[in-house]
């Protein structure tokens, strides 16, 4: 049992770091050169755009996602990046998020690497000669909280833009930052994502300071399945890209300013350049390479995905530390002199950054087809539950449409692929969604699917119920209630249990509301005698209460239903199982 003084294990946090910043500032006894560094680079020392950013993000997420009103649960479907016919879900989804652990563990990293970034950009000028407030480009002010906030919300929307699938989430900005950071501190940054992995232990430790668990199964796909690589790496590449820019523009800034700024300025190292994105890239599992197979099962490329960072580690350490002298001497390029000047002006710098932009449009070119894609005007199976221009239903083995948009062969794989579960379509959204699938739902008996737009939401619930025919498989059927509508989406085929009772079979079946138990004397399917079937059905009885069907008597005791014939009794149909509810 916890004890009833347990928020008082929250105060350990403040107390400690407070004892612990005490000691250090005894020890190093800084005199206020801690604040001076900072104030040189941001107005009154503070990050003010990655704020600002933060809070547009988090005003999304309450606002118009609607977590304010469960914040565990937001509104995520209409929020996605469907298409490019679909604006809203383009601007919005680089601003979204998917659950509450989704925003806050991205924004604690944005607030680490924001601010890192933000500083390394600086509000101040650093041009020589520059004066602050003189122009508009050299305005803290406007730099700070225009320039830097405007940049991220920008960069949240290119990586939506250019993403594969229906993305969500605040972390194509994330690793654009990083990108951004790893050039211009490249050992800096690892610090930093060591400390962004701090921010995330002290939010859980001061929510939860103490937890209780024990084992228990669960249900879930690989974790590598639910990571959008092909997003990260564009803003990977995207903010490395814009760091490199950077850097040459103060390289040339210090070489115009004499010898002493030239010291002031040191290129990285390239070996210190490389180290810093191989570490960063393994650990943030871009090399977590996959691809869909259908029906929640995923392959994992992890071999080709290593290669892949360090292939990308090299070309980002050509593009942000490699030299300006041309690879090849004068000397050793062959006429006509067009040629000879495009192999002399190809340095180290320039090839990287060129194989950068070679790698951000691979990434990004097969985005485009599937973005500029409609939903098929093909109806969806069942009788489906229609709310505000949205569909949703329950089928199995049907195209996924959302992986289907191109038909692609490559490496004995396919987007041919099908999926089974809860479906969302809206096609005047551009959405096509499996939003629970049949594993899912088979788990957890019940799970709700959140469709709606800015400001509004709606919630279907979808239901499964099964019997099991002992020896074979289950007969079940799924029902979707909404606004007090319930009705079957979809029912099973029949299953006959393995068990045979003096010539007699029980089958169940799935109908409309309920179930049917049936019993069939003689052998439908395996008898080599002209013996005739016969066939008796009935509602499934209920709990404590029996049915008679060819001379067999069907008894249901709480979860199980047995057959009786004289002095013979046998299981025959068990009621499923699920780990989110128990049924009556």
């Amino acid at each position: 049992m916890i004890p009833d003084w347990l928020p008082l294990h929250r105060l350990v946090i403040p107390i400690a770091f407070c004892l612990a910043f005490a000691v250090i500032v005894a020890v190093d006894r800084p005199r206020g050169s801690w604040g001076r560094k900072l104030r040189s680079r941001l107005l009154l020392g503070v990050p003010w755009g990655t704020i600002i950013a933060v809070g547009i993000v988090i005003c999304v997420y309450l606002f118009v996602q609607r977590g304010i009103d469960d914040p565990t649960d937001p509104v995520v479907i209409p929020f996605r990046a469907w298409s490019y016919v679909y604006p809203e879900g383009m601007v919005l989804s680089g601003l979204s998020h998917a659950s509450l652990n989704h925003v806050v563990g991205n924004l604690l990293a944005t607030l680490v690497v924001g601010s890192l970034a933000e500083y390394a950009y600086g509000h101040f000028p650093r041009r020589r000669g520059a004066i602050s407030f003189r122009t508009l480009g050299e305005n803290p002010v406007f730099r700070a909280f225009l320039v830097v906030p405007v940049a991220m919300i920008g960069g949240a929307i290119i990586a939506s833009m250019f993403s594969i699938g229906p993305v969500i989430g605040f972390s194509g900005v994330v690793f654009a930052l990083w990108g951004f950071t790893l050039v211009q501190y490249p050992l800096g940054s690892i610090v930093a994502l060591a400390g962004a992995s701090l921010l995330n232990v002290l939010y859980r430790a001061f929510r939860n300071p103490v937890v209780e668990a024990s084992a228990n199964p669960s249900y879930g796909g690989p974790w590598w399945a639910n990571i959008s690589i092909q997003g990260h790496a564009i803003g990977l590449i995207l903010g490395v890209l814009i760091g490199a820019v950077l850097v040459r523009r103060r390289e040339r800034h210090a070489a115009t300013r004499g010898s002493i700024e030239r010291e002031k300025w040191t290129r990285r190292p390239a070996i210190v350049v490389f180290t810093g994105v191989l570490l960063f890239a393994s650990s943030r599992s871009l090399w977590a390479v996959y691809w869909f197979l259908g029906n929640e099962r995923y392959v994992l490329y992890r071999a080709i995905g290593v290669g892949l960072i360090v292939l990308l580690a090299l070309i980002v350490a050509l593009a942000a530390a490699g030299g300006r002298d041309p690879i090849v001497p004068s000397w050793a390029v062959p006429n006509p002199e067009t040629f000879r000047e495009a192999v002399r002006s190809a340095s180290p710098r320039t090839i990287g950054i060129v194989l950068l932009l070679f790698g951000f449009g691979v990434l990004a070119g097969p985005s485009i087809a599937p973005n500029l894609s409609t939903v098929s005007d093909e109806e969806l199976p069942g009788d489906p539950i229609e709310v505000e221009g949205y569909e949703v239903t329950y089928a199995e083995d049907v195209p996924n449409q959302m992986v289907n948009v191109i038909d692609i062969e490559a490496f004995d794989r396919t987007t041919r692929v099908n999926t089974s579960g809860v479906i969302v379509k809206n096609a005047d959204r551009g959405i096509w969604i499996t939003a629970v699938s049949r594993g899912n739902l088979k788990y957890w008996g019940s799970r709700s699917v959140e469709i709606g737009g800015p400001g509004w939401r709606e919630t279907i619930i979808a239901h499964r119920t099964g019997w099991k025919a002992i020896g074979t498989g289950t007969a079940y059927r799924v029902d979707l209630e909404h606004a007090g509508d319930r009705r079957t989406a979809f029912r099973s085929d029949p299953v006959e249990a393995e068990p045979t009772i003096e010539g007699r079979t029980v089958s169940v079946a799935a109908v409309e509301g309920g179930f049917e138990v049936s019993v069939t004397r003689g052998n439908r399917t395996n008898s080599r005698t002209s013996t005739e079937s016969r066939t008796e059905t009935a509602p499934l009885p209920a709990e404590n209460e029996s049915v008679e069907l060819q001379g067999l008597t069907l008894t249901r005791e709480e979860r199980r239903i047995y057959a009786e014939s004289n002095d013979t009794r046998v299981r025959v149909l068990e009621r499923e199982r699920y780990e989110g509810r128990e049924r009556s």
